[in-house]
């Protein structure tokens, strides 16, 4: 299953999601319990000190950064993240309860790239909330950009991507300049003692035949040799 991270480790931590009012447990009773793990390097070594999972995981993508949406035709003429404030655009931006490890990276970048007072006006223009929402996390951003809640989202590259391909007629990506610099790695944790070690060691072969050439084609950076499958230690 696909939750943001942060959700990951707590599930793991206490045993259950919560959706509504609707509790499924998460533990190795009830069978609904994982037997990989794919995450960055924090929320692994979080279940690592849990003892959820091995002391070694393997990276096995790097993205792009990040980049703006905006609607379609980029009404209000967005070329960059000094135009959010200047505009006078509302931007949608993960909730730092929601995805704190996203809102604080963002945070850091934007003040390395634009500086720190220009950062502030950027942070100032963001539209806190939204009908029907308790939290705001990136798979939120595109809706609160249609719907008119919000002008302007940042996020990954990659997301940005895949939303303006599936939905031409509404989005649009603004590169950011420099925003490259500021990848994320995502790697690939197995669960100690898994309830499915078959499936676990056939499905990591297929995965890692694969996924070095595939995740380009959807606007992840190509990694290298000395990248791709390298080790990351959690302890």
């Amino acid at each position: 299953m696909t939750v943001p991270q942060p959700i990951v480790v707590q599930m793991i931590r206490t045993g259950g999601l919560a959706l509504g009012n609707l509790l499924l447990e998460v533990n190795r009773k009830s069978g609904f319990y994982p037997d990989i793990v794919m995450a960055g390097p924090e929320p692994l070594r979080q279940l690592r000190n849990l003892g959820a999972i091995e002391p070694q995981a393997r990276f096995f993508s790097r993205n792009r950064g990040f980049a703006l949406l905006v609607r379609k035709g980029n009404p209000l003429g967005i070329h960059g993240l000094v135009d959010v404030a200047r505009r006078g655009a509302r931007i949608a931006l993960p909730e730092a309860a929601s995805e704190p490890q996203a809102r604080a990276r963002y945070r850091a970048a934007v003040d390395d790239l634009i500086g720190k007072p220009a950062a502030d006006e950027l942070f100032a223009a963001e539209t806190p909330h939204f009908p029907g929402r308790i939290g705001i996390v990136h798979r939120d951003l595109p809706e609160m950009v249609a719907r008119g809640y919000a002008d302007v989202a940042l996020t990954q590259y990659h997301l940005i991507s895949y939303w303006t391909r599936i939905f031409p007629n509404h989005f649009a990506l603004v590169p950011v300049s420099g925003a490259e610099r500021f990848f994320v790695k995502i790697a690939f944790g197995r669960v100690v003692n898994p309830l499915r070690p078959r499936a676990l060691m056939a499905f990591e072969e297929f995965f890692f035949s694969q996924a070095r050439d595939v995740y380009p084609r959807y606007d992840f950076a190509r990694m290298n040799d000395d990248e791709y499958a390298a080790p990351l230690a959690l302890d």
